[in-house]
């Protein structure tokens, strides 16, 4: 990928604007039940952008459609603004979730393929602030202009736009309603490598004109090192790592995490590591391991790990991790 904006110029403030705890999310396979997510807690602070990065399967998207309420949770809670959204119903709901978006991760298919596109843009101002119909087209005009879409673009329909130009669009659909808080889920990884720098560059400049917070999603670290200002790593439904970017970047303290980072790009790394190839595929998630979730997959794991299962600790000043045997700390 080419060069992407650097790290966000706006100062995130340590007050959570969205407080998870105990967050989980229960499936049916057949006749059986797993987590998709286990019991995971974290804050999203006010202003920052928070990237929650792990391979494909471990249940980030679960994670940022259950905070929109677009998947059901099945204990927990997710505290906005110090009100629990798992609770809210009806009206209430409907007006909170103006300040909540998302941004998906395959831009053709979030957009209704026949709608124009100012209509598409102008539909959350309609439905959850009741504008006008010429006072919904006037915002969506201006937020497509924003996004580098002219207004020519406004009476066509999305099949007619590259893929990189749809997910303009659906950015702009996203932040027409100046929410305080977007989920962008895998917003570049459908896009080809030649556009994605400038749709990253796009997010991160809106996120510090507009004053958002941002849950970032992605499995790929050569994006995440340039727009986050923390890093939450997710294993098999389980944080297992915070840590601040710079931090995470500079050696990461779950075995996980360094093997991850060392398959990034040379690069895109602040120091050479050697690559660390992990043996096997994610366990089942319906017949978990005992132990710590990583020791079926971890060269470091001995018997210890494979029997007690680790809590998230703290390990430094903002930095926590899941791990009997961090590396670099006792």
């Amino acid at each position: 990928m080419t060069a992407v904006a650097g790290k966000p110029t706006r100062t995130p403030s340590s007050t959570a604007l969205v407080a998870v705890d105990g967050l989980t999310v229960e499936y049916r396979r057949g006749r059986e039940t797993f987590e998709a997510l286990r019991g995971v807690s974290l804050d999203i602070h006010e202003g920052e952008t928070l990237a929650l990065v792990g391979e494909s399967g471990c249940g980030k998207s679960t994670f940022g459609r259950t905070l929109l309420r677009l998947e059901r949770a099945t204990a927990g809670e997710v505290r906005y603004r110090g009100v629990d959204l798992l609770k809210l119903r009806g009206v209430e709901l409907r007006r909170t979730r103006a300040e909540l978006q998302m941004v998906f991760q395959d831009p053709f298919s979030s957009l209704n393929p026949r709608r124009k596109v100012v209509d598409i843009v102008a539909a959350p101002l309609r439905h959850a602030r009741g504008m006008s119909r010429a006072e919904a087209r006037a915002e969506a005009l201006t937020i497509l202009e924003r996004v580098g879409l002219g207004a020519e673009a406004a009476n066509r329909r999305p099949a007619e736009f590259s893929g990189g130009q749809r997910q303009r669009i659906g950015i702009a659909r996203a932040l027409v309603s100046r929410p305080r808080f977007v989920v962008a889920d895998e917003p570049v990884s459908a896009l080809d490598v030649s556009v994605q720098a400038q749709v990253v560059n796009l997010l991160a400049d809106l996120a510090d004109e507009y004053l958002l917070t941002v849950l970032f999603i992605s499995h790929d670290l050569g994006v995440v090192r340039h727009v986050a200002d923390r890093v939450a790593l997710m294993y098999l439904g389980q944080i297992v790592e915070i840590a601040d970017r710079d931090v995470f970047f500079s050696g990461p303290a779950h075995p996980y995490g360094e093997a991850l980072l060392s398959a990034v790009p040379v690069v895109e790394r602040t120091r050479s590591r050697e690559r660390i190839v992990l043996g096997g595929d994610l366990p089942d998630p319906v017949h978990p391991p005992a132990g710590c979730l990583f020791s079926t997959r971890c060269p470091l794991a001995d018997e210890h790990c494979r029997t007690a299962r680790p809590e998230m600790r703290d390990i430094a000043p903002g930095r926590q991790v899941r791990c009997h045997y961090p590396k670099g700390f006792s």
